[in-house]
Parts: structure tokens; C-alpha cells; sequence
């Protein structure tokens, strides 16, 4: 799925970009970085409440593509400007991390097994 297309989908603001070129082939979320460790996968977006620098470092490890931050959400400039260092997008959706996940996952990206069921 292009970032494009998450963008559209989640009515989603670009924080600090540019929004990547690459396929972004699934999506975590989670509030708690220790599950996202646990969860790598190529080309992924994360997608998140939590707004602090503990959450770029993470994204930062895996090559996260993408970070939103859902509920309107959003980080200071530190975590920003961190985000912007290491190459990595940062949106802000005002759907809920549930409803945004919900919404990705109908339109086709995966997640946790990197399979949709039928």
C-alpha cells in the first residue's frame, strides 16, 4: 500500500515527511514498544498514542517506514525533529488506534502474520 493511500484513508496530517516512496507492506499498533520490538517486520508503519522519544528510537531499529500518531495526537518537536534525523514520516490521524488499524486492515495491509483472512 502506498503512504499515500494510508494518508487518504485515515484523513491523516503530515507532521514531517516526506511520506515514503517505498511499498509499505504492513502495520503495527501499539502503545507499548516492547510489543512493537517484538513484532518486526519489513516496511511496516506504526501506528501509536504514544508520543515520546522511546517511540522513534523503536521505529528508528526496525526501518519503520511511517509513524501516526492516532487521537489527534501530537509530539513535541523534539520527538519531531528526531523523527526528521532518522528518515522517518511522522502523520497524525484523529481516529482512534482501533478504528485506524480497523481501516487499514479492510483496505488490504496487513498485520501481525502478514496475512488477511478470506
Amino acid at each position: 500500500m502506498k503512504a499515500t493511500d494510508i494518508q487518504e484513508l485515515l484523513k491523516a496530517t503530515v507532521l514531517t515527511g516526506p511520506l515514503p516512496q517505498e511499498e509499505i507492506m504492513t502495520a503495527c499498533g501499539s502503545d507499548m514498544m516492547s510489543d512493537v520490538l517484538a513484532f518486526p517486520k519489513d516496511k511496516m508503519v506504526l501506528l501509536t498514542g504514544l508520543t515520546n522519544p522511546h517511540t522513534v528510537r523503536t521505529a528508528e531499529l526496525l526501518d519503520v517506514l511511517m509513524i501516526i500518531f492516532v487521537r489527534g495526537k501530537q509530539p513535541s518537536e523534539e520527538v519531531l525533529n528526531m523523527a526528521e534525523d532518522a528518515g522517518i514520516a511522522v502523520l497524525t490521524t484523529e481516529y482512534t488506534l482501533y478504528d485506524a488499524c480497523g481501516r487499514l486492515y479492510a483496505a488490504g495491509l496487513p498485520g501481525g502474520t502478514g496475512r488477511r483472512k478470506k
